[in-house]
């Protein structure tokens, strides 16, 4: 018969205060590193969802991983300079047009409705009501009306260039360390799994493999087809000269990956072309409007199954969820998260049957 281990009196003590000390070590290095928190977990994202790129690019490129690596980092660079030079132009004129409008207004009168509105179901009638007593109304109360909302958001433009300098550290960080990453990825790799077969076992590893594809599948499925739709959208605004186009694409892009779609700004693009433009030009971008609105249902769910045998459901849940809770990072947290618990929930069902 084995016999018990002996316990010494002071044997709890001495284990409490190992696991103080090291718990003391872990919160102490989480609040050093914290302020590369953010970048380091974008680029692990980054890292992960491109790397097949990577490797694709590297065998075209004779097997040499530090040219495949520049490449890619350059071309980094640029996707996250490129849009954000263009973001601050864009806020720029508009916080001058904003201020513009407001002066305008002195001398401007709304129209009448079109007889079309009154015929829109549900909202058509209180829309005819509000618009005809906007329009009864002379200029100076118009402008006074929406003078203080101008000006506010003129200042609120404005004040987002404020910030500008922490974010292009934070987009130069995030662009460093997938550098690094593309370098060492397979070192990183082993490393993560180890530590996941120690912690959890094959179950762990299983785990670790998952969250990578659902990281893929978000940057395929949500992402790029809300790059896809949002330029749709633009291309549509600018033909259209419908104005802030630049701002109303940046928007529909954010609408889109938080799963909104850009049906509110369509809706309002489209009354605007009808009233500007008249019957031909505003059917015509009905029509295009409809696609815009459309092509997701299209792009997203072929996009997703090729990066992860996951259901639709678990990623939209995850990605809208995920926004709500942990902002613009959890995009990608969320659906990992939903799908490494979808995967133990499920395995835990089959070992009980």
């Amino acid at each position: 018969m084995r016999e018990a281990p002996v316990r010494h009196p002071g044997e709890l003590t001495r284990t409490l205060l190992q696991l103080l000390a090291l718990g003391g070590l872990l919160m102490t290095s989480l609040w050093i590193v914290r302020p590369f928190l953010i970048a380091g977990l974008w680029a692990a994202m980054i890292a992960v969802a491109t790397w097949p790129i990577l490797l694709r690019v590297q065998a075209l490129l004779g097997g040499r991983r530090s040219l495949a690596t520049a490449l890619l980092t350059l071309v980094l660079l640029l996707t996250l300079v490129i849009p954000l030079y263009l973001g601050i132009s864009a806020v720029v004129e508009s916080a001058q047009d904003v201020a513009m409008l407001a002066e305008r207004l002195a001398s401007w009168s709304l129209p009448q409705p079109p007889a079309w509105v009154e015929a829109v179901p549900l909202v058509g009638a209180k829309v005819v009501v509000e618009w005809r007593a906007l329009a009864a109304e002379g200029p100076e109360q118009l402008a006074a009306r929406v003078t203080p909302y101008a000006s506010e958001i003129a200042a609120w433009l404005l004040a987002r260039i404020g910030g500008i300098g922490a974010v292009v550290v934070q987009f130069l960080l995030t662009v460093i360390f997938t550098a690094i990453l593309y370098t060492t990825g397979e070192t990183a790799a082993r490393g993560v799994d180890r530590f996941a077969a120690r912690l959890a076992g094959p179950q762990g590893q299983a785990a670790i493999r998952l969250a990578a594809q659902a990281t893929r599948a978000v940057a395929l499925g949500v992402v790029v087809t809300a790059i896809v739709q949002s330029a749709l959208v633009g291309l549509g605004l600018v033909v259209a000269g419908v104005p802030f186009a630049a701002i109303l694409t940046a928007l529909s892009f954010v609408l889109a990956v938080a799963q909104i779609g850009p049906l509110p700004i369509l809706v309002a693009a489209v009354l605007w072309v009808y009233s500007q433009h008249g019957g031909m030009w505003g059917t015509g971008f009905l029509a295009w409007a409809v696609i815009c609105g459309t092509i997701d249902n299209l792009i997203r769910p072929v996009l997703i199954k090729r990066s992860a045998n996951l259901p639709l459901l678990l990623i939209f849940v995850g990605v809208v969820g995920g926004l709500f809770a942990f902002g613009v990072v959890g995009l990608f947290v969320g659906p990992v998260m939903l799908a490494v618990s979808y995967m133990v929930l499920g395995e835990w069902v089959d070992q009980e049957a």
